[in-house]
């Protein structure tokens, strides 16, 4: 009796040393998402000080920039060399690096997140971006897995960003009518709607078709995937008004070097 009472035990010690370890864990990245925030924000206020005569929004802007590349960097290095495959193992358990990402982009999200509401900068839809971004993070490293497929969302994301931020600053620099500008919005176009569209939209689809992830990642995967459509929406309005305006460029060009002078333009 002894000893099947011992043997009876032993899980119920198991499970609670797993329950306590977990909760440690647990412990560890709220302190290290802290940390994060914290540091994101003193790099925000660094850079205050240091370009006094900038904007607030220059300043949280090259925040932003810093942490697109720094996202970009290490999410391209755990889907194209740490491993696993996201494409193929989605729903796998989260590791060391994988929660480092996701932990590093949650302090920014919420610092960016607030500044956003401070400020009241941004609409609806990038407020619902960065939301969603929070919560997915929080729930992939509350439930210890699919991190890879959150690390490759984070990518797609974030891959555009520096050459959205880039465009801003070209704007109040006085250069964005340039070759350069139109550079950066052609190659913006294309990556959107390359890396969010179509490789964003096979990574839904293995996702979805896969036993292992969760049904809340399924569900946020499908909300990140309709949240890229709404953006997209705003991106081929910006593409059509780009579209003639180089065309107006391109007819009042000709018609200085046909006639000497603009003519009328109707």
């Amino acid at each position: 009796m002894f000893t099947n009472r011992m043997t009876a035990t032993v899980p119920s010690i198991n499970h609670l040393f797993e329950k306590t370890k977990a909760g440690e864990t647990m412990a560890l990245l709220v302190v290290f998402a802290i940390l994060c925030l914290c540091c994101w924000a003193s790099f925000y206020f660094i850079l205050c000080i240091i370009n006094g005569s900038r904007s607030y929004e220059w300043n949280c802007r090259l925040v932003t920039l810093v942490h697109g590349i720094v996202a970009v960097c290490i999410t391209a290095y755990i889907g194209y060399v740490d491993g696993p495959w996201p494409f193929t193992h989605p729903g796998t358990k989260n590791t060391p690096l994988q929660i480092s990402a996701l932990v590093v982009s949650l302090g920014y999200f919420i610092f960016d997140m607030a500044w956003c509401v401070y400020f009241r900068t941004e609409g609806p839809v990038m407020l619902a971006h960065h939301t969603m971004s929070i919560l997915g993070i929080l729930l992939t490293l509350w439930l210890g897995e699919s991190g890879i497929e959150s690390c490759a969302v984070l990518f797609g994301s974030e891959v555009t960003n520096p050459l959205l931020q880039t465009r801003w600053f070209l704007k109040q620099t006085g250069r964005y009518e340039t070759p350069l500008g139109n550079a950066v919005d052609v190659l913006f176009v294309l990556l959107f709607v390359v890396m969010r569209i179509f490789v964003g939209g096979t990574m839904l689809y293995c996702e979805l078709i896969s036993p292992r992830p969760r049904f809340f990642i399924k569900c946020g995967g499908v909300a990140m995937y309709a949240l890229s459509w709404a953006f997209m929406v705003d991106i081929v309005r910006f593409a059509m008004r780009k579209s003639k305006s180089w065309h107006k460029q391109r007819v009042r060009k000709e018609m200085v070097e046909a006639n000497g002078h603009d003519g009328k333009m109707d």
